[in-house]
């Protein structure tokens, strides 16, 4: 699967080399494609991954994952150019910049009002509920970890539930974007 992950820190660096290493083809959509950020993630990532501007990632991309800080969403958004019928997973937490609690209520949710900045795209809230640490190494003893995914569009929620497969995670479907809120 063509996999765009938009942002190279600890989220997109986690998840982007793992699934790189599952045989999906990953970009990295960034600002600076040489950035050395970039191009540590990109040598972790090995040769199923490249990086582009975040327009051009979008561009090729089935699947984008959102990987910044909620600060930078709605920009990031903008610039990614028209996301018609891709899947956009969002793993941001509108966490504010002290992280002294969220910048949102409980409504709407920030997956609510990145699907509001993303019209046609099909919004799934993911990656959102456990550390990168968690992403890397999913096993906690014999256990693995769960990914609790929300969306209204249940072919979206399809290649999540199989993207926490390959991650191998317990894929937790918990319903409709709203209860993102929860």
């Amino acid at each position: 699967m063509d996999i765009a992950i938009l942002g190279t820190g600890r989220v997109g660096g986690a998840l982007g080399p793992r699934w790189a290493g599952k045989g999906h083809r990953i970009v990295y959509g960034v600002p600076a494609v040489e950035a050395a950020e970039v191009r540590r993630v990109l040598d972790k990532s090995g040769p199923n991954a490249s990086a582009a501007n975040v327009r051009e990632a979008a561009a090729v991309s089935q699947v984008i994952l959102l990987a910044v800080p909620w600060g930078v969403t709605r920009e990031v958004i903008e610039s990614a150019g028209t996301l018609d019928g891709k899947i956009l997973v969002d793993c941001v937490n509108p966490v504010k910049p002290d992280f002294s609690g969220l910048s949102l209520g409980s409504a709407p949710s920030a997956a609510e009002e990145i699907a509001a900045w993303a019209p046609g795209a099909k919004v799934v809230k993911a990656f959102n509920t456990v550390s990168d640490a968690t992403m890397v190494n999913p096993w906690y003893g014999g256990q693995k970890a769960a990914m609790f995914f929300c969306g209204d569009d249940e072919r979206a929620k399809g290649i999540v539930r199989q993207l926490t497969d390959d991650l191998e995670m317990e894929p937790v479907d918990a319903g409709p974007l709203q209860n993102a809120r929860y």
